[in-house]
């Protein structure tokens, strides 16, 4: 199970490859693509399908042995983006010894400092000339070989560097490409990495969505192997365990629903992100043509029960004094409920209780987490997607170590207690 997970992470460097990932293995356990341009016709019980929106979010749907109105739904949803770089437009810029580096913006909230001196590579989609203007056609890339570093400056230049140093986005953030070998490559090295992978032409080429990962595969460390080292398990990893659920479950009275949506490192507020409406028209969709009303929805929504899956902060052995003293989950725990008195999660006790209950019938551990009272915290997907859709619901998530590093640390027994918890959910 960690093996597998592992696989999905190193497959999936941005956002575009693991929402394809996940479609593959969907329509591997018999799920159909459904174009939301089309008429939705007849749904039944067991129907498999799933929608996808600007190629990076994600909506699966088993469809349940009663209509939604009376069994209502059962939701997990995470997110499949992770703080990273972007390349922008134009960017390549030409150094002394005809050494490239590429201009690049931040995306989301990486510790920048962790994307020094490791080997890096570029993925992505690339948009190509289609029949016509409003129908480009798209091919995603990865480059699977180390491309890039962001090298440091060396501690002669920089004696203060061990005391903490403010790194500026635009100047100590760009990465180095390779050195021209001829006037030909002048300004065109990305571009010609880029034709290169795709079999394509420049000419051909019309806008990109290209981002940095880290080209080091991910792996398990630790006496017994019981950690997980890679990139993006915020929150790939909690989309790999409900998709896990999903697939190995059989059709149940309710309707089940895997939500992975885009753009939570940068507040949701996208079309494919949990803040869009797109969702709530699916839902709504389905269950008009199980029922010709409108009103099944609202009874739907009553009566549907949402896990938001991102991850939490695990306790660093340290820095014990960031973590609050009686609620600081540990790797290894469980799956952890996420509290917060300024209503940034979703969790309240009822659904508290319901997630504990859930764990507990799969025989696995559960842990609580919250904030310092002096520390700050960030949000979820939860109360977000509650804005759109009034969903009871719970914010939860493993505990990992170093998140929006550009390597975290994991447990491999939390991810199979996560799904496990997820498959006793749908059942």
């Amino acid at each position: 199970m960690v093996q597998r997970l592992l696989h999905f992470l190193d497959a999936s460097p941005v956002n575009f490859l693991a929402a394809k990932n996940i479609a593959s293995e969907l329509e591997q356990a018999g799920y159909r693509h459904f174009d939301p341009r089309e008429a939705l016709g007849e749904i039944k019980a067991g129907d498999k399908l799933y929608v996808t929106k600007n190629d990076s979010s994600i909506y699966a749907f088993h469809i349940g042995r009663k209509p939604m109105a009376e069994a209502g739904f059962k939701m997990i949803c995470a997110h499949c983006d992770s703080p990273t770089f972007r390349i922008k437009p134009n960017a390549e810029m030409l150094c002394e010894g005809g050494i490239v580096k590429l201009n690049t913006e931040v995306y989301g909230g990486p510790i920048m400092s962790t994307w020094f001196d490791r080997p890096l590579t570029i993925a992505g989609r690339v948009i190509v000339r289609g029949e016509d203007a409003l129908n480009p056609k798209t091919l995603l890339l990865h480059v699977k070989r180390p491309l890039l570093q962001i090298s440091n400056l060396a501690i002669h230049f920089n004696r203060q560097v061990n005391d903490g140093v403010k790194l500026s986005r635009q100047k100590d953030m760009l990465p180095i490409l390779g050195i021209v070998t001829s006037e030909l490559e002048k300004g065109n090295l990305l571009m010609n990495v880029i034709c290169t992978k795709l079999g394509i032409s420049q000419e051909e080429i019309l806008d990109f969505d290209l981002y940095l990962a880290d080209a080091t595969p991910a792996c398990t460390f630790g006496v017994h192997n019981e950690f997980i080292s890679s990139g993006r398990l915020d929150d790939l990893s909690m989309c790999f365990a409900g998709l896990e659920a999903m697939i190995a479950t059989e059709t149940v009275d309710a309707t089940k629903v895997l939500a992975i949506f885009d753009n939570e490192e940068t507040g949701s507020q996208t079309k494919q992100g949990a803040g869009s409406p797109f969702l709530s028209m699916m839902l709504k969709r389905i269950a008009l043509a199980q029922s010709g009303s409108e009103e099944a929805y609202y009874q739907a929504v009553e009566r549907a029960f949402m896990i938001s899956a991102d991850n939490a902060h695990a306790w660093h052995p340290n820095y014990s004094e960031k973590y609050d003293p009686t609620n600081h989950p540990v790797l290894g725990g469980g799956p952890v409920i996420k509290f917060n008195a300024a209503q940034k999660y979703a969790s309240d006790a009822v659904s508290a209780a319901v997630f504990a209950e859930i764990c507990r019938e799969a025989g696995v551990p559960s842990q609580r987490f919250v904030n310092h009272s002096d520390v700050a915290g960030g949000s979820t997907l939860g109360n977000i997607l509650a804005s759109s859709i009034p969903l009871r619901g719970v914010d939860m998530g493993n505990a990992i170590l170093a998140m929006h590093s550009c390597r975290e640390t994991g447990s491999t027994v939390d991810h199979v207690f996560a799904v496990k918890a997820f498959t006793q959910f749908f059942k």
